[in-house]
């Protein structure tokens, strides 16, 4: 084993495919609440979404009002008055945690460095029984050696608390043996670089970083991770 023992994993869009999941989960609550729904309104959420998860991880919002917000916001947008967003968020958290779809290489990449004897955990800003709904399904469960919620913990990443709060519970485990892989240069790299530890931004397609934030390495396909550990 080379200088890393141990690898933090991010679960949407690096180890699962979230937005498949997303699409699947509005499609199935839009029509259940008999709402119209089309490309341009999954393309529209998306970007509300993105822009409250900003938000929570710059601390200015909680969880909940990120979950319920986006949907006000799109509602607003839409003209949609007679459902809640509340009921709406519900069914949908429990849409997007009954199915998963895996990036491409990702279980058979994590089941390789399992067999190898890397410590993997997941660490995730996601809520909380969705994540571990997902976790059982994928059967990422049985290959993590635990996971990191910041619903669970108090703080988001990239806060230097969460990842404080990640080491109070792996004794022996120093921060320079550590990587963690992550899609977002806001919560993943940020919080690597908060965390003082090595990031792999997981780049697959050719985003433009824009964010000022130090990575370590960059890759394109899950499986570049392997010479990088070696």
């Amino acid at each position: 084993m080379g200088r890393y023992t141990t690898i933090f994993w991010d679960l949407d869009q690096t180890l699962l495919n979230f937005d498949r999941s997303m699409e699947y989960a509005l499609q199935e609550v839009f029509v259940q609440y008999g709402l119209e729904i089309n490309e341009e309104m999954i393309a529209r959420y998306a970007i509300i979404n993105r822009s409250y998860w900003n938000r929570l991880e710059s601390g200015e919002l909680t969880k909940e009002q990120v979950t319920v917000g986006r949907f006000r916001t799109l509602f607003a947008e839409l003209g949609i008055t007679h459902v809640a967003p509340e009921k709406l968020n519900a069914d949908y958290q429990r849409a997007l945690g009954s199915v998963f779809f895996y990036m491409d290489g990702a279980k058979e990449l994590v089941t390789l460095l399992k067999e190898r004897g890397y410590r993997q955990y997941v660490v995730t800003n996601g809520v909380n029984a969705t994540q571990a709904n997902k976790m059982k399904l994928s059967g990422l469960d049985k290959i993590m050696d635990g996971v990191f919620v910041s619903e669970v913990i108090g703080f988001p990443k990239p806060m230097k608390e969460y990842f404080d709060a990640c080491f109070a519970t792996l004794p022996g485990v120093s921060r320079n043996e550590c990587i963690l892989v992550g899609d977002s240069l806001t919560s993943d790299m940020k919080g690597a670089e908060n965390a003082g530890i090595n990031a792999c931004w997981f780049n697959p397609e050719n985003r433009k970083k824009d964010v000022d934030v130090r990575i370590t390495y960059e890759i394109r396909r899950l499986e570049e991770l392997i010479p990088i550990l070696a």
